[in-house]
């Protein structure tokens, strides 16, 4: 899904306009395209609270193919969702007309999520674009808006090795440098973490227990509590 210049090197989009740019094709390319995609998504809406009116927070929450799943379980689930692109939010209000949708066209690095707020958070397919001090950021941000009891269930793809996660965010590095973006912008470029790393800065947010619970191939469901 990367942009490509003419010279064969990849234009970096800001996040929110590769994301527009795309809506069209967005949810077939994620269900046809992603290895385990036709299990993952259910997979990670069955861990999400069953009970009537669970407050739930999804970071990067996009077209809501997690909430298809979801609402199939949960019909009265209260989801509070954040995402940098308007027309993602669009379509996913679209979808849902008559779901409790509380939506935030933000940064989630950025929003206030609030203290004891949510039972559960979910995230899909959204925090491989981030380097890990956003994340430790991040996290302690989303642990301290959990209930007692609460949980953060986390199904991303990661890098296979430590040599390609360098590789990955120095490729970005020199691409911001050849075409003068600044840090402070989102762009969209993939540089995941592995999941040993992924699981080390959970940790030291202050969640005491995180485990992998299922994999198809390079992408990971984790849970952490």
């Amino acid at each position: 899904m990367h942009c490509c210049a003419k010279n064969g090197d990849i234009m970096l989009e800001r996040m929110d306009k590769f994301f527009e740019n795309r809506l069209s094709g967005y949810d077939e390319h994620m269900l046809t395209e992603l290895e385990g995609s036709t299990e993952f998504y259910k997979f990670t809406a069955s861990l999400l609270p069953k009970a009537p009116f669970a407050e739930v927070l999804d970071l990067g929450i996009g077209t809501g193919l997690e909430m298809e799943e979801y609402f199939l379980l949960n019909p009265e689930a209260q989801i509070t969702g954040i995402d940098l692109s308007a027309a993602m939010l669009g379509a996913l209000k679209a979808k849902f007309p008559d779901k409790s949708l509380n939506l935030f066209c933000a940064s989630y690095f950025d929003t206030d999520l609030g203290f004891e707020k949510f039972d559960a958070a979910v995230s899909v397919e959204s925090l491989h674009h981030f380097r890990a001090e956003k994340k430790l950021s991040l996290y302690r941000k989303l642990r301290r808006s959990l209930k007692t009891g609460g949980f953060f269930v986390l199904t991303d793809y990661f890098a296979e090795s430590d040599a390609l996660e360098k590789e990955y965010f120095e490729t970005l590095e020199r691409l911001k440098a050849e075409q003068g973006i600044s840090d402070d912008e989102f762009y969209h470029y993939d540089t995941p973490l592995t999941y040993v790393h992924e699981t080390e800065i959970l940790r030291e947010a202050g969640f005491s227990q995180v485990e992998i619970l299922k994999n198809w191939n390079s992408t990971y469901t984790l849970l952490a509590k």
